[in-house]
């Protein structure tokens, strides 16, 4: 499998399809237009380069994302965890909250999302 890093403006663009899919190549340059303001030639040219890295397949003018959004979202957060805080998911948080408060729902979620993942 293809490294699942994708670059900001390609990320904008499967999120176009992972909003609208399935969709026409015809309705996606419309989107691309309208939301991104890229010509015809560029959502192509996009489009193209995501089938061929396998992000999404265009088969008979039908638009769909063969990898699913939280599967890259997943793989851009370990990526940024790892060389931005050397992988220690205890400084991305002090990072994150930055002297922010969190309230206590969103703090007893966390440390269920913790249980869930200890070795």
């Amino acid at each position: 499998m293809n490294e699942l890093k994708l670059c900001e403006s390609d990320y904008r663009f499967m999120d176009l399809i992972w909003e609208h899919q399935p969709l026409s190549s015809r309705e996606l340059v419309a989107l691309c237009a309208e939301r991104l303001g890229w010509k015809k030639s560029t959502t192509y040219t996009v489009l193209k380069k995501m089938c061929e890295r396998g992000f999404a397949c265009n088969e008979n003018t039908v638009v769909t994302a063969l990898i699913p959004r939280d599967q890259v979202q997943a793989y851009a957060s370990v990526h940024f965890v790892e060389h931005t805080f050397a992988g220690s998911l205890p400084g991305f948080l002090v990072s994150f909250l930055g002297g922010k408060t969190i309230s206590e729902e969103e703090a007893a979620e966390l440390k269920k999302l913790i249980d869930e993942h200890k070795e």
